[in-house]
């Protein structure tokens, strides 16, 4: 794991975007890193209904989203505004 990016203990449901967001630091900036819906509930293997039930879902995949995000930030794969899309 690279000690250069770092993982806050936070995200957010977007409604709009379908995606949780979850923020990586590094070298002081900011990069906001994404997760589908779509991912989570085929992770979960079923339809997850609510907010709740997607961040409990997030919450249960966190560490292997942190990790394909860290790589994605590594290989710099940042999408049109600068930020990471995951699943």
């Amino acid at each position: 794991m690279n000690q250069d990016i770092l993982f806050a203990d936070l995200q957010t449901w977007d409604s709009e975007r379908k995606a949780v967001c979850f923020p990586a630091q590094q070298a002081g900036a900011l990069i906001r890193c994404w997760v589908s819906l779509a991912w989570l509930e085929n992770q979960a293997g079923s339809p997850l209904a609510d907010e709740a039930a997607i961040l409990t879902a997030f919450a249960e995949y966190r560490f292997d989203l942190e990790e394909m995000a860290e790589s994605l930030i590594e290989e710099e794969a940042f999408n049109a505004t600068g930020e990471i899309e995951v699943g």
